[in-house]
C-alpha cells in the first residue's frame, strides 16, 4: 500500500505532455488543449520530436531536454515508448506518469485476443519495471485523466472543462467519468479532484483513498469501482476515509454471484452503497455544495398541500422520516406565522411570501428535535423562486443542520449558482432530495457502528489458543485436510462452541437454524456466509456475508438486518458467531468450513460441522487483533500486562486520562485537555491493527477491571516509511521506567514491521520525553515551531521498491 508521490499528482509545480501534438482529434492534441485552456499557474511543457512549436510554446524533443524535471508528466505515446520515457523521467526526478493512452496500441494483422491481452500486460510490466527504481508513480494506462480543477491542474483528456467544487471522484471507467463530467457542468457543479484509474497498474482506489481520507479540500468522496484489486489495503483506506468524510460508492458489477460480499466489505469499513448512477450523481450536489449534517429527522417547509404531500411519500419511499415536532416547536411556529399550518410538512399557505421561509427556519432553529431543514417550493406569484431562493440564502444560518431546496426544476442557472455559492444544495424534485438525505443518515449510522465499543471478545486462554493451532497443523501434517466428527468437535471446543452428533433434530418454533460456511474468496480471502431460513420455511430470514474478525457489536448488525431478526435469539448467537470468527483468525491452516448452528435462546449447537485445512490461505482482509503481541511479564514489584490496546479497553482508557494531572496532559497533547468523548476515546482504542499500534500496559484493579498504567503508540504511514510514535505513563508512575519499558517495544514492532524510520515530538520544555528519547537512542532535532524538539531513529535501510498489497 502507498500513498507515496501522490501530493505530486495532486498538487504538481510543472507538467510535461509527452506527444502533445497538433494532430486534430489525437490524444496528444486533446490533452494539451484541455491543459493549456486550464490556467495552470506553473511552467507546462510539450514534447514531440514531430513539432517545434505548438501556439506560443516550444516544444521540447525529447524528455532530457527540458529545462528541469516535471513533477508530473502525461503520456501520449505508444505503448513501446513508455518505458524508456519512464525511465528518462525517473533518472530527472520526476515522481509520477498519468498515461492516457491503452496498452497493446494497434496489433498487427491477424493477431489473436490472447496475443493481444499479452502484448498489452508486457508493455505495462516493462513500464512499471522502469519506473520501480525511482519510485516513480503510475496512473493508467487506459486514464482519461487526474485533474484538479482548483489548481488548473488537468492531466488528461476529459470530455470537458471542470469547476471547482467540494466532492473528489475516483472511477475506473473513462466513459462513466466523461459522462459524469458532462452532467456536472451542465449543472454548475464541480469536483476537488477527479481520478480515473484506468487499468491500475500502479496507484488503484485504496491508494487514492488514502490520499483523499487526509485531502483538506474534499468533503466527501463518490466512488464507482467494479471490484477490488487488493482487499487489504482498500478496507484500511476505506476505514479510513470513512471515519473522516463520507463516502459513497457505486459498483458497476453487480451481476457478479458474490456481489453481496462487496456490500457487506462496503458496510464493514463505513461506506455508503447506492444503488443507481442517479443517486451517486445527486450527491455531487448534496455533498458538494452543502455542508449538511443529517439528522435522524427532517422537517419539510412548502407551501402547497399537494407538495408538502408528495414531499411526505417522498421521505417514507427513501426510508427517511420526517421529525415529530414538540409543543414549543408548534408554539414558536404559531407565534412567529400565526396563518401557517404548523406540522410537518409545515405548511405556510397559498398566499406565503418570500420572507415566510426565512421567519420559519428562524422559528425552528432553536429546536432541534426539528431536524435537518428541506424548503420544498414550486414557484407562485407571491413567491417567485428567485425571491424565495435570496430569502434562504439570508437565512442560511438558522438552520443549524444545514439546508436543502428543491425547486421542481423551475431554478435559472444563475439563482442556482448563488445558491450554491452559499452552500445550499438545489434537488429539482422530492425524491432526490429525500433519497440524498437518507444517504447522508446511512453515512452517520455506519460512522457511528465504526466507532461504538463492543463487549469484549471470547475469554479464549493462550493455551487453548495453541493447543487448537497445534491441531490443525499436527492434521496438515499427517495428510489430513478434513475434520469431521470428533476431530472438529475437539477443535470448536476450545472455543466454546457446542457440537451435538448427528443431523440436526427436526425444527421447532423456538429453533433457528442458520447455515454457516468460510469461503476462501479471491479478493476478500477468508470470508463467512450465513443463511438461515424464516416462518414457514421462507428463505429470507438471513442471508449475510461477512468479514472476520467480528466482534459482538458486528454480528449484533448482521443479524439485525434480516427481515426477520425477531426470529434470531440474538444473545446466543452473537456470542457464537463472534467465537466462530475469533477460532478462524486464531488457526490460519483453516481455509474452508460449513456447519449447521441450531439456535435457541437458551443455547447454541453446532450440529455436522466439516473443517477443511490447508497451508496456505489468503490474507485476511481486515487484520484481526495481534494477540501474539501480549506479553506478561514481573516489573517492579507489578505483575503487569503489556498487549494490543482493544477496543473494549474504552472505559480503562477513560479512566487513565481521567487519572492524569492537568500538565501532563498539556505536555502530552501540547495544549490545554480536560478530558476526551466517545468519539475521540473510539479512536484511540479502535485501531486498524495493520496501520497503527498502541501498546498499553495493564494490570487488573481491585474489583478485577483493567487497570491501564500507559500507553505507547506508533502510526505509520501507508507507505511503512516513517511511523510517528508517542508514549505516556500515569502520572503517579512517572519516573519508575514505565516509559522506557514501553518504547523500547514500540521499537522493536516498528523495526520488525519493516518501517524505516520512527519519529515523533513534544514541547521543548518536556524534559522528561526529551532524556527518555535521548536515552532510546533518538536523535534530538529542532522543528519549525522553536518551542517544539523532534525525535527521530533509523530502523532499517531505505527500500528500493515500492510496498504493494496486490490481489493475485
Amino acid at each position: 500500500m502507498t500513498v507515496r508521490n501522490l501530493d505530486v499528482l495532486f498538487r504538481p509545480k510543472s507538467i510535461a505532455v509527452v506527444g502533445a501534438s497538433a494532430r486534430e482529434r489525437s490524444i496528444g492534441a486533446m490533452v494539451w488543449s484541455r491543459l493549456s485552456q486550464s490556467g495552470f499557474g506553473g511552467p507546462v511543457w510539450p514534447v514531440n520530436p514531430k513539432h517545434e512549436r505548438l501556439g506560443e510554446h516550444p516544444v521540447f524533443f525529447d524528455v532530457r531536454d527540458l529545462p528541469e524535471a516535471p513533477s508530473v508528466a502525461v503520456l501520449c505515446t505508444p505503448p513501446s515508448t513508455w518505458p524508456p520515457i519512464v525511465e528518462r523521467l525517473g533518472e530527472r526526478g520526476t515522481k509520477a506518469v498519468v498515461i492516457v493512452g491503452a496498452a497493446g496500441g494497434r496489433p498487427h494483422a491477424g493477431a489473436s485476443a490472447t496475443w493481444r491481452a499479452h502484448d498489452r500486460d508486457d508493455w505495462t510490466a516493462r513500464t512499471l519495471a522502469a519506473a520501480r527504481p525511482f519510485l516513480l508513480r503510475v496512473v493508467g494506462p487506459a486514464s482519461v485523466g487526474v485533474m484538479t480543477p482548483s489548481l488548473g491542474a488537468c492531466l488528461g483528456a476529459p470530455a470537458c472543462s471542470i469547476k471547482p467544487g467540494g466532492v473528489a471522484w475516483v472511477s475506473g471507467s473513462n466513459a462513466l467519468t466523461n459522462g459524469v463530467l458532462g452532467w456536472a457542468q451542465a449543472r454548475g457543479l464541480g469536483f476537488s479532484r477527479v481520478v480515473a484509474l484506468g487499468d491500475e497498474a500502479d496507484v488503484d482506489a485504496g491508494d487514492i483513498l488514502d490520499f483523499l481520507a487526509s485531502d483538506p479540500t474534499t468533503r466527501a468522496v463518490l466512488l464507482a469501482i467494479e471490484s477490488v484489486r487488493a482487499a487489504r489495503k482498500f478496507m484500511s483506506a476505506a476505514r479510513a476515509a470513512a471515519r473522516n468524510k463520507p463516502v459513497l460508492v457505486l459498483r458497476t458489477c453487480q451481476d457478479d454471484p458474490f456481489d453481496a460480499l462487496y456490500g457487506a466489505a462496503f458496510r464493514r469499513a463505513g461506506l455508503v452503497r447506492v444503488g443507481s448512477l442517479d443517486d451517486l450523481l445527486d450527491e455531487i450536489e448534496t455533498l458538494g455544495v452543502g455542508r449538511v449534517a443529517a439528522a435522524d429527522f427532517a422537517t419539510v417547509i412548502t407551501s402547497d398541500p399537494g407538495v408538502g404531500a408528495l414531499a411526505a411519500d417522498a421521505f417514507d419511499a427513501a426510508g427517511a422520516s420526517l421529525a415529530h415536532w414538540p409543543v414549543p416547536a408548534r408554539d414558536a411556529l404559531a407565534a412567529a406565522l400565526p396563518h401557517a399550518q404548523a406540522g410537518n410538512p409545515l405548511l405556510l399557505g397559498d398566499a406565503a411570501a418570500p420572507a415566510d421561509f426565512g421567519v420559519a427556519l428562524e422559528a425552528l432553529a432553536a429546536h432541534r428535535e426539528t431536524g435537518t431543514a428541506f424548503v420544498v417550493h414550486a414557484p407562485t406569484h407571491s413567491a417567485p423562486v428567485a425571491d424565495v431562493a435570496r430569502t434562504l440564502i439570508a437565512s442560511r444560518q438558522h438552520a443549524y443542520r444545514g439546508l436543502l431546496a428543491c425547486f421542481f426544476g423551475c431554478v435559472d442557472a444563475a439563482t442556482r449558482d448563488e445558491l450554491h455559492a452559499n452552500g445550499i444544495p438545489v434537488h429539482t424534485t422530492p425524491h432526490r432530495l429525500a433519497r440524498g438525505f437518507a444517504r447522508l443518515v446511512d453515512y452517520r449510522l455506519g460512522r457511528e457502528l465504526l466507532m461504538q465499543t463492543p463487549e469484549g471478545l471470547p475469554a479464549v486462554v493462550p493455551e487453548d489458543i495453541e493447543a487448537a493451532q497445534n491441531e490443525a497443523c499436527a492434521a496438515l501434517q499427517s495428510g489430513i485436510a478434513e475434520l469431521e466428527g470428533e476431530r472438529a468437535a475437539r477443535l470448536l471446543a476450545r472455543y466454546s462452541i457446542v457440537v451435538k452428533p448427528g443431523p440436526p433434530p427436526p425444527r421447532s418454533h423456538e429453533a433457528v437454524e442458520v447455515e454457516v460456511r468460510l469461503l476462501n474468496h479471491r479478493v476478500f480471502g477468508p470470508t463467512f456466509e450465513f443463511r438461515a431460513e424464516g416462518a414457514l420455511g421462507l428463505p429470507d430470514a438471513l442471508h449475510e456475508f461477512a468479514l472476520p474478525p467480528l466482534n459482538p457489536v458486528l454480528a449484533r448488525d448482521l443479524v439485525l438486518r434480516s427481515p426477520r431478526a425477531r426470529e434470531l435469539p440474538a444473545e446466543t448467537l452473537l456470542a457464537a458467531l463472534t467465537s466462530l470468527s475469533q477460532l478462524v483468525c486464531d488457526v490460519e491452516q483453516i481455509v474452508a468450513l460449513k456447519m449447521t448452528m441450531r439456535v435457541t435462546r437458551e443455547s447454541v449447537a453446532v450440529h455436522e460441522p466439516h473443517l477443511t485445512l490447508g497451508a496456505h490461505r489468503k490474507p485476511l482482509a481486515i487484520v484481526p487483533y495481534p494477540r501474539h503481541l501480549e506479553e506478561t511479564l514481573d516489573w517492579r514489584g507489578l505483575h503487569l500486562t503489556v498487549r494490543p490496546i482493544r477496543p473494549e479497553d474504552e472505559a480503562a482508557h477513560r479512566a487513565f486520562v481521567a487519572a492524569n494531572t492537568a500538565e501532563d496532559l498539556r505536555l502530552r497533547f501540547f495544549g490545554a485537555v480536560r478530558s476526551f468523548d466517545h468519539s475521540q476515546l473510539a479512536r484511540m482504542t479502535q485501531i486498524d491493527y495493520d496501520r497503527e499500534m498502541a501498546l498499553i500496559a495493564c494490570r487488573p484493579d481491585s474489583t478485577g477491571a483493567t487497570e491501564t498504567l500507559g500507553v505507547v503508540r506508533a502510526i505509520a504511514d501507508p507507505d511503512n516509511e516513517t511511523a510517528e510514535f508517542a508514549v505516556a505513563a500515569r502520572s503517579d508512575m512517572k519516573g519508575h521506567g514505565l516509559g522506557s519499558l514501553l518504547l523500547s517495544r514500540i521499537i522493536d514492532y516498528s523495526r520488525n514491521r519493516g518501517t524505516r524510520w520512527l519519529v515523533g515530538e513534544a514541547l521543548r520544555e518536556n524534559t522528561p520525553m526529551i532524556e527518555l528519547a535521548r536515552r532510546a537512542g533518538f536523535q534530538v532535532t529542532s522543528t519549525e515551531d522553536p518551542g517544539v524538539v523532534g525525535f527521530r531513529m533509523r530502523l532499517c535501510e531505505a527500500k528500493t521498491d515500492v510496498t504493494r498489497d496486490a490481489a493475485p
